[in-house]
């Protein structure tokens, strides 16, 4: 049985062992594939990992041998899901497995925007400290967020982790979802819809997948509903923002900052206006990828294929 990794570099650029892959099947590791050589590569492959790379139907249509398809990833937006089934394809992600990080560096844009810590260390190293006439300098406003209403937009497991978090930080949590799942007595909880929870939150925070009905769901006339004074911090995917918009608000003052680690294209083009608006924050695409999240991808990953290869798959997505 051939496995081919499309994408591997990002998962493991070498800290990382695929031995697992390797005691399954036949395996074949890339670090990147471009769209016009997925299929010369994959062509002879029952088995395809990808973490990025687009599976589209008409690349699916032409991999005849393909019986399986492991996401390296949480969202699997990047594969035709509805083709696969057509074709008796099993497609699984791996739900999981960033949950802590994830949740752990929305916070770490969050201080960012509140205390600017770079910033600060920036100019105290360029002399800046020992110029001053003062014990204590700072160059933004600093923001406490005990008391502060966080909105999450998405309360799976990463949102439901943020919310937690929040709570500790003594904010209010307020969230929006399909699914109103039972929550711990959290002071002040509400379930908004998501206009009533852009109006009342002094921190938006992005947690849904990317379908249909949520892509561009942060557009101008969302954004007319934040207050002028609140965050907005995306982790999830880029496409859930408009980008112009937002940059827009940004540049007029209208919204106070944001916190971006994922773009609607990726990497993204030196005109993305994000790159230049006041405020923003922008991150490679890292809040999944410490070296413990990253672990539990691969052996995740391998539990899943192991779990097929046994005739009862699990973390099936179609």
């Amino acid at each position: 049985m051939k496995i081919v990794v499309l994408d591997g570099h990002a998962l493991n650029p070498g800290d990382l062992s695929w031995e697992g892959l390797r005691a399954i099947g036949e395996l074949q590791v890339f670090d990147r594939t471009p769209e016009d050589q997925i299929v010369a590569r994959a062509q002879d492959a029952e088995i395809v990992l990808t973490n990025k790379t687009h599976l589209s139907a008409e690349t699916l249509r032409q991999l005849k041998k393909i019986r399986y398809i492991g996401v390296l990833a949480t969202g699997y937006d990047n594969v035709d899901v509805r083709v696969a089934r057509e074709l008796g394809i099993t497609v699984t992600n791996v739900p999981t497995y960033g949950t802590a990080s994830v949740g752990q560096f929305t916070f770490a844009l969050l201080l960012e925007l509140c205390h600017h810590v770079g910033l600060h260390s920036e100019a105290t190293r360029a002399g800046e400290w020992s110029r001053s006439q003062d014990f204590s300098f700072w160059k933004t406003p600093l923001i406490e967020l005990a008391g502060k209403t966080i909105g999450i937009v998405g309360m799976g497991r990463i949102g439901w982790r943020v919310a937690e978090i929040a709570v500790a930080f003594e904010m209010r949590v307020v969230a929006s979802d399909e699914v109103k799942r039972p929550v711990p007595a959290w002071p002040g909880f509400q379930w908004y819809e998501v206009d009533e929870l852009l109006a009342h939150s002094d921190v938006v925070s992005l947690h849904c997948p990317l379908l249909p009905q949520t892509q561009g769901i942060i557009n101008a006339r969302s954004l007319a509903k934040m207050k002028p004074s609140a965050f907005l911090i995306n982790t999830s995917r880029g496409p859930l923002v408009v980008e112009q918009d937002l940059a827009d608000a940004l540049n007029s003052g209208r919204l106070a900052g944001a916190a971006l680690d994922v773009l609607s294209s990726e990497p993204p083009t030196a005109d993305n206006p994000l790159l230049r608006a006041k405020n923003c924050i922008v991150t490679p695409h890292i809040a999944w990828a410490t070296k413990e999240a990253r672990t539990r991808l691969l052996e995740a990953a391998v539990a899943n294929l192991q779990a097929f290869v046994d005739g009862h798959p699990v973390n099936l997505v179609n």
